[in-house]
């Protein structure tokens, strides 16, 4: 009896030998994926800074609306009231001799007071003559200078000729303190610049918004480009 020198194994019917075999991605599907993939983590990404960006400007905000709002409502029928300051006032000696100029005076006041804040509006007015009576008389020169800082206020009045200077200073209220923070009275560049972050943010915080709805909904994106571009050539045509 004589045996076969190979033995040929027929697959089962109905299965398919190309399905037995790893199916490889074409390059136009290999493409698409890495790009969906890139898109997804755009996304995420965009995500985590929209987060962040909108935590920060939430933070600010919160200052801002509150003070916003003191300031909106400092005058007229809804007023309200941010407190009453407290005032106290002093006579300085000056120093021998005495500052030549304004801005010495100011020097010195914050050196020997330790006033907060820098000095800030100077007012000189020069010795002039006036009326007293029937006889005229030579008014000496009047000087006066203001510190400001968000908690308090001082102010300082000099003539020319006197050996003290007169300082008032007016301790604002909690309140009082948070609308000279939104008014930016008497901080330095630095906190114009924290200021800046906030208006920063709100523009970031727009833009991210639009490239998360723009890459979220496309088919509505495109449908609404059309239509405003629509519109905005409907008017330019009808102003031609």
């Amino acid at each position: 009896m004589s045996v076969p020198e190979a033995i040929d194994i027929q697959a089962p019917a109905g299965i398919d030998r190309t399905t037995r075999e790893p199916q490889r991605l074409d390059n136009d599907e290999l493409k698409a994926r890495q790009q969906r993939s890139r898109r997804a983590t755009f996304v995420k990404w965009l995500r985590k800074v929209h987060g962040w960006v909108g935590l920060w400007g939430a933070a600010l905000g919160l200052l801002f609306g509150t003070t916003g709002f003191l300031l909106n409502h400092r005058g007229g029928p809804l007023k309200v009231s941010t407190g009453e300051p407290q005032v106290a006032m002093l006579q300085v000696p000056l120093p021998q001799p005495a500052p030549e100029t304004p801005r010495e005076l100011g020097m010195w006041l914050k050196h020997e007071l330790k006033l907060a804040g820098m000095p800030g509006r100077v007012q000189k007015e020069p010795a002039h003559p006036v009326a007293w009576g029937e006889r005229s008389v030579v008014q000496p020169e009047h000087w006066q200078l203001n510190f400001a800082s968000p908690h308090e206020n001082t102010s300082a009045e000099y003539w020319v000729g006197n050996g003290y200077v007169t300082v008032k200073r007016s301790e604002n209220t909690f309140l009082a303190m948070l609308t000279n923070l939104h008014k930016g009275v008497g901080l330095s560049v630095g906190w114009v610049l924290l200021i800046d972050t906030l208006a920063g943010s709100i523009i970031l915080l727009s833009l991210t918004g639009v490239l998360l709805w723009t890459e979220l909904n496309k088919r509505k994106t495109i449908g609404a480009v059309l239509v405003l571009g629509s519109i905005v050539a409907a008017v330019c045509v009808g102003l031609l």
